[in-house]
């Protein structure tokens, strides 16, 4: 139960027994003791909002379903949202003007011929240099030490790599055989 002190027994009874009231009138009653006095200080108790606010009848009215917006409203806050960031695109790019423009990052390839090619594969190799090889690319182009965004494309070349170094060392062994 709640109590409140230094006040009267009638507002600690009234207070004590709302646990068979609703919710809001508790905090009625509660706002009401504060407001009378209850020994704390002006500076410890913080700013009171100036304007009155109900939150539950605000909760009540936006579920009741009575507020209703036409199409033609949601029109005109979408044109109004359109125009304001035209606005902030303009104003972006003019705060741009004087930045060095970037290039354009080049994403690696992903085709086996120039995977291949920077492999290395095709000058013929022996089959201590495959193993080598791949830990290499793999050290450069592993999913996990690139960039996030980079991520997938490194999945897919480490994969062709593999392929073609593996060909490759089948390839060389075969060579030895014959």
């Amino acid at each position: 139960m709640f109590l409140i002190t230094e006040q009267s027994g009638k507002e600690e009874a009234d207070i004590a027994t709302s646990a068979k009231r609703d919710f809001a009138s508790l905090l009625d009653d509660l706002f009401v003791a504060s407001e009378k006095g209850d020994g704390i200080e002006a500076d410890e108790t913080g700013a009171r909002p100036s304007i009155p606010f109900d939150y539950l009848s605000v909760a009540d009215e936006l579920h009741s379903g009575r507020i209703k917006v036409s199409a033609a409203e949601y029109r005109e806050a979408g044109a109004d949202l359109a125009s304001e960031f035209a606005a902030l695109l303009d104003h972006a790019r003019l705060a741009l003007i004087g930045e060095e423009p970037k290039p354009e990052e080049e994403l690696p390839p992903i085709d086996p011929e120039s995977i291949a090619a920077e492999l290395g594969l095709d000058q013929p190799k022996g089959a201590a240099d495959f193993g080598r090889m791949r830990r290499s690319f793999a050290f450069a182009n592993h999913p996990d030490r690139v960039a996030p965004h980079l991520r997938q494309r490194a999945m897919v070349r480490m994969q062709v790599a593999n392929m073609l170094i593996d060909e490759a060392k089948r390839r060389a062994v075969a060579r030895v055989r014959r």
